[in-house]
């Protein structure tokens, strides 16, 4: 599979590093590192975080916060991670755009597939945040919908593991990992990749799924250099 354009979907959580919590700024920058990378070689380069190491709207439901304010909350979450991201960018050396599904001004731009195209084209690092701009949507869904909107190659999902696995790697060490799924192999065994929203746009837009371990340096490199890392989902 040929990666020119890529969707890199990556958890708030892992941005939290050693520390457990909110933002680590050596993680954040290794992963910029790791990224500036893969721009060198000329890969366009689109990224979608979550907002779950500061606040996740279904958390704040199970509290008893309503759940549109909540969902709310959570996108403004990703905003603060996404600036966080862009700042390391900038600091690697990347000009980076920061696009959203909220549009801030003056933090961020209106999402729009167009706008990311044309940046993308004009060789920026896109960071796109606020999830779809609506509640009821996790970032899965929203890496998914931006993915397509791009016309990415793939959406690679970086992971703390090495892929897919029959069962969780961390719990199970008899747990075996799976190199290739199709979409209804994915759904029939119950293998929780992404939420069902987001599982059925990549299988109707046959947009493939790549899950690796973003955490081993290199990893993202040596995927898009064609290297049989992960899991594909197609």
């Amino acid at each position: 599979m040929e990666l020119k354009r890529i969707l890199l979907k990556l958890s708030g959580e892992a941005l939290e590093g050693t520390q457990g919590y909110g933002i680590d700024p050596v993680r954040i920058s290794d992963y910029a590192e790791e990224i500036k990378r893969v721009a060198d070689t000329g890969v366009q380069i689109a990224i979608v975080i979550g907002g779950g190491n500061i606040f996740r709207g279904l958390q704040g439901t199970s509290d008893g916060m309503d759940r549109v304010q909540g969902d709310y909350m959570g996108m403004l979450a990703t905003v603060i991670n996404s600036m966080a991201i862009q700042g390391a960018l900038e600091k690697a050396g990347l000009k980076s755009k920061l696009l959203s599904g909220l549009a801030i001004d003056p933090i961020c731009e209106a999402m729009s597939g167009r706008r990311a195209n044309g940046y993308l084209e004009e060789g920026f690092v896109v960071v796109i945040a606020g999830g779809t701009g609506n509640p009821y949507f996790t970032t899965d869904t929203a890496s998914a919908l931006r993915a397509v909107e791009i016309r990415a190659d793939a959406i690679l999902k970086g992971t703390r593991v090495d892929g897919v696995y029959t069962a969780d790697p961390e719990k199970d060490p008899a747990a075996v990992r799976y190199e290739v799924l199709s979409f209804d192999e994915a759904f029939a065994k119950g293998l929780k990749i992404m939420d069902l929203t987001a599982f059925a746009l990549c299988k109707e837009n046959q947009m493939p799924i790549i899950v690796f371990n973003m955490n081993k340096q290199g990893n993202l490199l040596k995927l898009v250099n064609g290297e049989k890392i992960g899991t594909v989902v197609s």
